[in-house]
C-alpha cells in the first residue's frame, strides 16, 4: 500500500493546539512537550553558544519553536523545530515569514526518552557535519573537556556541565 507525503501545505493546515508538529520525509510527527531536564540542558546550551555569537556578531541565534524547511518547494516533505539554531550571516536570506528555508548553520536537538534510540541514561554530546550530501560524526564526547562544535572554534562547550546533576 502506498503512503501519500505530507507536505509543507498539509503542515499549514495542522491545528494550533499547542503540540510539537514536526513532517520528516512526508511522515507526521508529534512529540510531547519537553521535560524539565530537557529544557534545563537546552537553556545552558543556549545561554553558552549565545556567548560565542555575542562574540562572532553577524548571525542570529534562535529558541523554538521556530519551523525550519528542508526545502524551499512549497511540496517540503520535511519541517522540523530543531531546540537552538544558529544561523550564520551566510545564510540570513533563508529567513521567511515561514521560519528557515533550508538548513541552518547549526541546528542543536536534544534527545529525550520519546526521541533517542541510544542508551537513554547516556550523556553523550555529538555533533555533526554534512559532507557530500550526508550527514557524517565530527564529535562524540563526554566528560569534564572543554569541546568545539564544527565550525564553531573556539566555543570551548564542556559536556558534563549540561547535564542536571543527580
Amino acid at each position: 500500500m502506498s503512503k501519500t507525503a505530507l507536505t509543507y501545505r498539509d503542515y499549514e493546515a495542522l491545528p494550533a493546539d499547542g503540540r510539537r508538529y514536526e513532517i520528516h520525509d512526508g511522515e507526521l510527527s508529534v512529540t510531547p512537550s519537553p521535560s524539565f531536564d530537557h529544557q534545563l540542558i537546552s537553556g545552558r546550551l543556549f545561554l553558552h553558544v549565545a556567548k560565542w555569537v555575542e562574540a562572532h556578531p553577524g548571525g542570529v541565534l534562535l529558541y523554538a519553536p521556530l519551523d525550519v524547511i528542508l526545502s524551499d518547494r512549497p511540496d517540503a516533505t520535511s519541517i522540523v523545530q530543531p531546540d537552538i539554531l544558529y544561523i550564520g550571516p551566510d545564510r540570513m536570506a533563508q529567513a521567511s515569514r515561514r521560519g528557515v528555508e533550508g538548513g541552518p548553520t547549526l541546528a542543536i536537538e536534544i534527545l529525550s526518552p520519546s526521541t533517542r534510540r541510544i542508551d537513554p541514561d547516556a550523556r553523550t554530546l555529538e555533533a555533526f557535519e554534512l559532507h557530500g550530501g550526508r550527514y557524517t560524526l565530527a564529535v562524540a564526547a563526554t566528560g569534564t573537556e572543554p569541546v568545539d562544535l564544527p565550525p564553531f572554534t573556539g566555543l570551548a562547550l564542556v559536556p558534563d556541565r549540561l547535564w542536571p546533576d543527580q
